[in-house]
């Protein structure tokens, strides 16, 4: 009996040592892993990184970009490795540059501006209706006066700023005058950024023969420079790291049939119903009509967007 209890007691011992010895071994395990971890991650961060190759020609509009002066290299060099890494909107851009720039690019040529220029709108808005700090709105971000001036009509219920087709003409329109106050294509995307009268005393002022002269707000210097890089980066997305599938693009936003109508529409929800869609795809593809409604005394025809596809 003595002797039974005494093994039993051996092998609790025996047990409650290897339990001992185990966690100590596991306590230092995990230690040593930790410790390992902190190191890795301390001295090496799990990502490569490099500096962009220059060592090509770069053209904007049709106008060479003179990298060979470094002060320029440096300033594009910026704009390339700042617009390289913002990921998540430069996929987006390209998906959406698939949606709207077959619709852009036509009404460029025809207005006989550089089809460039379609990344100008990347620079502008990113592609969306959006609104800025200022009041600038739309794709294209044209102020009010702006807009009317070169033929948007823009109240309440109607902002053609919004309206896709009719803001690239304007802004196609605004470039040319633009280009042929200025001399280069170059100064009229500076004037679109800061203003006609603001780019044209700078150039005087300064005795600037080239837009690569000017010394003007660091928004307005770094745009240009901005555009060159979108469009380096969309024509050229892999070189950059971006990979997406034809099937990853969004569909243009090609497919639809034109509804013209004359009078007042009451409730635009009961105006998309009859034509088999919802409220919510009519404002998608009409985001120029701003309100429930549309007044319309006057008998002038608008063209409202009704898509083919079945939602």
């Amino acid at each position: 009996m003595e002797n039974k209890k005494l093994l039993r007691a051996n092998l609790v011992l025996s047990s409650l040592v290897l339990l001992f010895l185990f966690t100590s071994f596991l306590k230092v395990d995990v230690s040593r892993t930790v410790s390992s971890y902190l190191t890795k991650r301390t001295d090496s961060l799990s990502q490569i990184v490099h500096s962009l190759d220059l060592s090509k020609d770069y053209f904007l509009a049709g106008e060479f970009i003179p990298i060979h002066i470094q002060e320029v290299r440096e300033r594009l060099d910026r704009e390339l490795v700042e617009n390289s890494y913002r990921h998540s909107r430069t996929i987006l851009n390209i998906k959406k540059a698939n949606k709207y720039f077959p619709i852009i690019e036509p009404i460029l040529a025809e207005e006989g501006v550089p089809d460039d220029m379609k990344y100008l709108a990347i620079a502008e808005s990113d592609l969306m209706n959006a609104t800025s700090s200022a009041g600038a709105k739309g794709i294209w971000q044209f102020m009010k006066a702006t807009g009317r001036e070169y033929g948007m009509q823009v109240n309440d219920e109607v902002d053609e700023r919004y309206h896709i087709e009719k803001a690239t003409r304007a802004a196609a329109r605004y470039l040319k005058s633009k280009k042929e106050k200025l001399g280069t294509w170059a100064f009229a995307m500076a004037a679109y950024n800061a203003g006609t009268t603001g780019v044209k005393n700078a150039i005087a002022k300064q005795k600037a023969q080239s837009y690569f002269d000017l010394n003007m707000s660091q928004e307005t210097t770094r745009y240009y420079f901005r555009i060159a890089a979108i469009k380096e980066i969309m024509q050229h997305p892999e070189r950059y790291g971006f990979y997406l599938d034809d099937s990853e693009l969004y569909p243009p936003m090609t497919d639809f049939n034109i509804v013209t109508v004359d009078t007042t529409i009451e409730n635009l929800g009961d105006f998309a119903n009859k034509y088999g869609i919802s409220y919510r795809i009519l404002k998608v593809y009409n985001p120029w009509l701003r309100r429930h409604k549309l007044t319309n005394t006057s008998g002038k025809e608008y063209e409202i967007k009704i898509p083919k596809i079945t939602f």
